[in-house]
């Protein structure tokens, strides 16, 4: 078999090196090579320090790097940073992207390497334990609102950095796997052209934590918590549990079962616009107007997800 003679060189082998071969669900044979990656083969780049941007704006370009899949980032300025920049840009790191760590540190450069292995945390791993962060949260937010209670809601609204760092590990796992079959499979991913039905279903995932935060902090802005017999506790429940089913939607065949959680989760949003009739133009009817809402587009995301879910369930003929 001829193998193409650039393809060789940049994967390192030599004659006499061992390549696997993979069938894989296209029909295709996939060629890769044992031989261990070298240096050179770590994906490299250099960021140039934009002192004109603001420390948020360079933050951003930090990340895009990490979800395109770059394992070394060498952040440089010839002016040197500031202390502000230099805490700015190490705590964010640190606190939004999982794996990245700071490696090397000087005057004029800041070098992060990727140390994280995708097989010892696969997809499926991260999609369970951004749910789980953000189920836990819609649960305490509406603890909070009951017992008025500031210290559970201000809690939620920490938790939800812990969400973004697991979002933004899933999209760069989801990146890379376009264009690795092979770590596809070891994670989780059966098919590349699922990549962009999970990317649509762990951004509402995300939009639900939002909400879940937009909740506590609305409680913040109230005098007084709700009674537990309020109608806006049904509707909580209600949306909650739709959320739950939306996620087992994913592992579900039959698509008539999915499509009733799609329904079921338009009729609870609905449920809601008539409980929003209250609204005396008080600053604490406000507060509970917006709570409302936020519940209502849990359930409407809730219904985005399992939409996706029929679209993946549908096998490509």
């Amino acid at each position: 078999m001829s193998l193409p003679i650039k393809w060789a060189r940049d994967v390192g082998i030599k004659a006499g090196d061992t390549l696997n071969l993979t069938a894989m669900p296209n029909k295709t044979l996939l060629v890769s090579s044992s031989v261990v990656p070298n240096e050179s083969s770590v994906l490299k780049a250099s960021i140039d320090y934009l002192h004109t941007e603001s420390a948020e704006n360079n933050l951003r370009i930090i990340i895009s790097h990490y979800l395109a899949g770059y394992d070394s980032l060498r952040l440089t300025t010839s002016k040197g940073f500031s202390a502000y920049d230099r805490k700015f840009i190490k705590d964010s790191v640190r606190q939004n992207l999982i794996g990245l760590e700071l490696v090397e540190e000087s005057r004029n450069e800041l070098v992060f390497l990727c140390l994280l292995n995708y097989t010892d945390l696969p997809f499926g791993r991260v999609i369970k334990n951004m749910y789980g962060l953000v189920l836990s949260m819609l649960l305490d937010s509406m603890t909070a609102l009951r017992n008025h209670n500031m210290e559970i809601a201000e809690d939620v609204i920490q938790r939800d950095d812990d969400v973004d760092r697991f979002y933004l590990l899933a999209v760069r796992q989801l990146n890379a796997s376009l264009d690795d079959i092979e770590l596809a499979e070891k994670i989780g991913i059966r098919n590349s052209r699922d990549c962009l039905g999970y990317r649509l279903i762990i951004k509402s995932i995300e939009r639900i934590g939002d909400h879940a935060v937009k909740i506590a902090t609305n409680v913040l802005k109230m005098d007084l918590g709700v009674n537990a017999d309020d109608p806006i506790f049904k509707m909580a429940e209600l949306s909650r549990k739709v959320f739950e089913r939306s996620i087992d939607s994913m592992q579900e065949e039959d698509l008539r079962i999915i499509n009733k959680i799609v329904v079921d989760a338009k009729n609870v949003s609905q449920f809601g616009v008539s409980l929003d009739s209250r609204d005396d133009g008080s600053s604490r009817n406000i507060a509970i107007s917006m709570i409302l809402e936020s519940l209502r587009r849990v359930a409407e995301y809730s219904a985005d997800i399992a939409e996706v879910s029929i679209n993946m369930n549908v096998k490509k003929i």
